[in-house]
């Protein structure tokens, strides 16, 4: 019985996917094709790898601080059973955040196949994904490295390239794969071409790496497309723990070690974990594959590429969502309240409000409620460029939505003016706030759904549907859900500065005390 330990790195903002996308809520957790974020199809692909040899152990996740309670809520929803949440205290890209997996998948004794995964990617064939990842389990659990990667459809510029010994007669994976179009969800175009498959390896046949190719230029791209054997890497890797960690010892022993001291000094709070923070902080940032992928072909280390023919896609940017929606004839794909007339290839993404469109071609519209972006489908890569005017400027919009997720519920601010706010609160049940204080605000609480626990100063109130109360400036105060449905309140706030960091915590479920 092969032993597997699936791996999700849940790391990244999705800057190119603004204004849905934020650093507070990135796109790896949002319901971009469907009902269920991409995080969590990711979960379920993985829990579903185990065979009569093969068994899957529960997951691990590597996400940040910041992202810990949203992660763990949308893996329960799930299902998918948690074995730990491994929390780095600041980015270092997916290295160390592998490492971080390995090291905790090898506390045990055992030593595990881990299946790693980014959470920010589609899949519109799963049996096709299940078979392709069993092959690489397989190979695998001989020591051997196996990656995954993508026959390319077209000149992709975006993605980095595998490329693999060539196959005897004719080249390996040459043609585009209706299979794998990521705008078709697998399925073949009419009246398409069928792929030239003559003398190429059967399904899942783990092909021998040759090297690995940063982004090429557009000429490049075309090449590698014409001449095959040259694939997209999409960024999974299976192997071994102790596989991954005599590579990195090898390769970048620097990292290696630098792991270990922040692994050593590691705090756990089931389910998280936490490496040292002065020590991860210290560890070099380097990615999987510049730290020792593009270092094992013709290594010690033995690396093979199962071809995944299973219409991936990693959604990086807003043309690559309007490829996998669904269209009308016209090749619109719309989400949300949108009414249009005369306009093609658009994509729109309606979260709050109508959206209309008239007589307009290849264009991207994202409404959110606090911020709308008008984009030339062709220039969706560009979308980071507002978001690095965001970040400079410092705004609001580029870090949070104006509905906030909490571990306890959250909280949409639907209004404000100089000297008050006004919020929509929603607690879980038996959820509670942390017991609080602000320096500079009142608080007015209306309650508009459930039943409340207020502690105001010395005293314990119970509040229903219509009540209200008064939270003074510098009270101690706490909100609590003791019922069994959603408690929802109306807050109004009130004071000469009404900023997010004008709380002090004295206690906290969450462990987020003052």
């Amino acid at each position: 019985m092969i032993n597997v330990t699936p791996v999700i790195l849940c790391g990244g903002s999705g800057t190119r996917l603004w204004p849905l996308s934020r650093a507070g809520f990135p796109k790896q957790f949002l319901c971009l094709t469907g009902n269920e974020s991409l995080f969590q199809m990711a979960a379920q692909r993985l829990a579903a790898l185990g065979s009569d040899d093969i068994a899957v152990a529960p997951l691990y996740l590597v996400s940040g601080e910041e992202h810990r309670f949203l992660a763990v809520e949308q893996l329960r929803e799930t299902g998918v059973a948690l074995g730990a949440a491994l929390l780095e205290p600041t980015a270092r890209n997916t290295a160390p955040a592998l490492t971080l997996a390995a090291l905790a998948a090898l506390e045990g004794g055992a030593d595990p196949v881990l299946v790693v995964t980014p959470a920010d990617q589609t899949i519109a064939n799963p049996v096709a994904f299940t078979q392709a990842m069993q092959a690489a389990i397989r190979e695998a659990a001989t020591g051997t490295i196996a990656i995954l990667g993508i026959t390319p459809d077209r000149p992709e510029t975006g993605y980095g390239y595998i490329q693999t010994a060539p196959c005897v007669g004719s080249p390996c994976g040459s043609g585009a794969s209706a299979a794998n179009d990521p705008r078709r969800s697998g399925a073949p175009a009419a009246n398409a071409p069928a792929p030239r498959r003559s003398g190429a390896p059967a399904a899942n046949a783990p092909l021998d790496v040759q090297r690995f190719i940063e982004k090429p230029n557009q000429v490049t791209a075309q090449t590698y497309l014409e001449q095959g054997g040259y694939f997209w890497n999409a960024g999974m890797f299976v192997l071994k723990a102790s596989v991954w960690l005599k590579a990195l010892e090898q390769f970048r022993p620097n990292i290696l070690h630098a792991t270990r001291a922040a692994w050593a000094k590691r705090s756990t709070d089931a389910p998280f974990v936490r490496p040292g923070k002065t020590e991860f902080t210290a560890i070099p940032s380097e990615s999987v594959d510049y730290a020792a992928m593009e270092h094992c072909p013709g290594s010690s280390f033995p690396i093979k590429m199962v071809p995944l023919d299973a219409g991936w896609n990693d959604l990086g940017a807003w043309d690559a969502v309007w490829q996998v929606l669904p269209k009308d004839d016209n090749g619109n794909a719309h989400i949300g309240d949108v009414l249009t007339t005369a306009s093609r290839n658009t994509l729109v993404h309606a979260t709050s409000r109508l959206v209309t469109l008239v007589g307009v071609e290849d264009l991207i519209v994202i409404e959110t409620p606090d911020a709308v972006l008008v984009a030339d489908k062709s220039r969706s890569q560009d979308v980071k460029h507002i978001v690095t005017q965001l970040q400079q400027t410092k705004r609001e919009e580029h870090t949070l939505h104006r509905k906030v997720h909490r571990p306890w519920g959250w909280y949409d601010s639907i209004d404000e003016a100089d000297r008050f706010k006004v919020k929509r609160i929603q607690v879980k049940p038996g959820a509670s706030l942390s017991l609080q204080k602000h320096h500079h605000r009142a608080e007015h609480w209306i309650v508009v759904k459930g039943t409340a626990e207020i502690t105001n100063g010395d005293k314990v109130i119970l509040l229903t549907e219509n009540q209200s109360t008064y939270i003074p400036l510098g009270e101690i105060h706490r909100l609590k859900n003791p019922g069994s449905i959603p408690l929802e309140i109306i807050e109004v706030q009130s004071g000469s500065y009404l900023g997010e960091d004008d709380i002090v915590r004295f206690e906290d479920t969450y462990g987020r005390t003052t």
